[in-house]
């Protein structure tokens, strides 16, 4: 449907009255603790496999499996999100947002449950206990795809025009709380390998009462009134037609490959992040403070630029030049990490990545939306996470292709087995030359009308037309 049609599709409806409910702040409060859940219990990305992150040589320790088993445990979320990325974006747009977030909720404290069986004892499941944990990732990898996609259909639904950026940027930073509370608690739980069950007990509270909240309290798919003239048409795309229409939009594709590859990117930084710094003698505790700041400084950035496109609905300005100063950050980063005693510059290019890159995120599913309109909000950013995933597993086995084994350092804070610690100078310079190209890529060759916003002016300007031409017609 081109978007002449799309005006034309929402001027039939756009005389109707749009009503925002107050229940959707309970909506938009339980899609933030599942994404908070499913980030901390397990992870990160993006991502409940960050729990091991931060304490990744304990882990490997603990369950007596190398640390390449241990990172497989994050490399599961990217492989299984792919196939079933797909499935979940037609769940959401065919069968709704409460089924989406229902089965997401079940699936994710499911896993969690499960991983917890892994490290009882009265259970004995002895060298099978790594398997255990496995099938819990693999779980709340099922659900993270429905989670992730989630925030972007909730504003469109639920929300007013001018509170729809702010709405997901919320939902959407709820994911990266997550991974915050996962870095800083996560090392403070497990001083000790004796302490992993402690951490995944308490990661999996969290997501037995976001079960428990989605279950019992959402009851309905849309709301009985839209808050705006597009949630009226959310769903007016077939899946197999939507998803064919995003196949032929050049933005689309442009903004799918640079944003999915940035998402990639933000996976394999927080999940390697000790391994990258504990070679240079940086001590876990520093690399889970790292790690806050990164997200911390994150989460403000996506904040505040979420309250300025509200305003100005300035979505291509806004994601090119953080898109441009995260790559900067990122190469400052690559650099100062090769060096030691470097723990104060390490803080602010960390504090910086995460500003400016973590600000891109909510505002450039947005704009996703805005140049596939009128296809479901749920097929177009489903599209650019599995992008992400595929490019995320690529470059977190390529990464770690490039390291480099070298000798025994006494500085090192590594947990060394006999072939010694690694070297991650080339795959950190590679990940800062990848992050600037597609910085530039995208600056150059992404250009797209907002068709959305465009829709709903021209359906807000055909309804008053239609009431003065009402008002003109004299009484018989």
């Amino acid at each position: 449907m081109e978007s002449g049609e799309a005006v034309s599709l929402l001027g039939e409806r756009g005389l109707c009255q749009f009503k925002s409910y107050r229940r959707r702040w309970f909506l938009l409060a339980a899609v933030c603790l599942l994404n908070c859940s499913n980030a901390m219990s397990l992870l990160s990305t993006l991502q409940l496999w960050l729990t091991f992150a931060p304490v990744a040589d304990k882990t490997a320790v603990y369950f007596h499996i190398s640390l390449e088993m241990v990172n497989w445990l994050s490399i599961v979320y990217l492989l299984i999100s792919i196939p079933f990325g797909v499935v979940a974006t037609w769940v959401l747009d065919s069968l709704g947002l409460r089924c989406a977030v229902i089965l997401s909720a079940w699936l994710n404290m499911m896993g969690s449950i499960i991983r917890v069986f892994s490290v009882l004892k009265f259970l004995n499941v002895g060298s099978q206990s790594y398997w255990y944990l496995f099938t819990g990732q693999c779980l709340c990898a099922l659900a993270q795809p429905l989670i992730i996609f989630s925030p972007t259909k909730l504003a469109a639904l639920w929300f007013p025009d001018h509170q729809r950026a702010t709405a997901n940027t919320i939902a959407s930073m709820s994911n990266p709380l997550g991974i915050l509370i996962a870095n800083v608690l996560s090392p403070a739980l497990v001083p000790e390998g004796k302490h992993i069950p402690l951490m995944l007990g308490v990661y999996a509270v969290p997501a037995v009462t976001a079960c428990a909240l989605a279950t019992v309290g959402i009851h309905e798919k849309v709301p009985p009134t839209p808050p705006s003239a597009s949630a009226t048409t959310s769903t007016s795309q077939p899946f197999l037609a939507g998803l064919k229409m995003l196949l032929r939009n050049k933005p689309y594709i442009i903004l799918a490959v640079c944003f999915g590859g940035g998402i990639g990117m933000f996976t394999c930084f927080s999940a390697l992040l000790e391994q990258i710094l504990c070679e240079k003698g940086y001590s876990n505790e520093f690399a889970g403070l790292n790690g806050a700041l990164f997200t911390v400084c994150g989460l403000l950035g996506a904040f505040l630029l979420g309250l300025y496109v509200d305003r100005t609905r300035n979505f291509i300005e806004s994601t090119k030049i953080c898109f441009c100063l995260s790559a900067l950050a990122s190469i400052v980063f690559a650099v100062t990490s090769r060096f030691r005693n470097q723990a104060v510059m390490l803080a602010i290019t960390s504090s910086l990545f995460g500003f400016f890159g973590f600000a891109i995120y909510p505002i450039a599913m947005e704009l996703a939306v805005e140049c596939s309109y009128p296809v479901g909000e749920g097929t177009s950013t489903g599209l650019i996470f599995v992008a992400s995933q595929i490019e995320g597993v690529i470059l977190m086995i390529l990464l770690q292709a490039l390291t480099v084994r070298v000798s025994e350092d006494p500085s090192s804070t590594c947990a060394l087995d006999q072939d010694g610690a690694l070297d991650w100078t080339t795959p950190v310079l590679v990940l800062a030359g990848l992050c600037s190209a597609m910085a530039c890529f995208y600056v150059i060759f992404f250009h797209t009308d907002y068709k959305r916003l465009s829709a709903e002016t021209n359906s807000g300007d055909l309804a008053k037309a239609e009431d003065t031409a009402t008002a003109d017609v004299p009484e018989a």
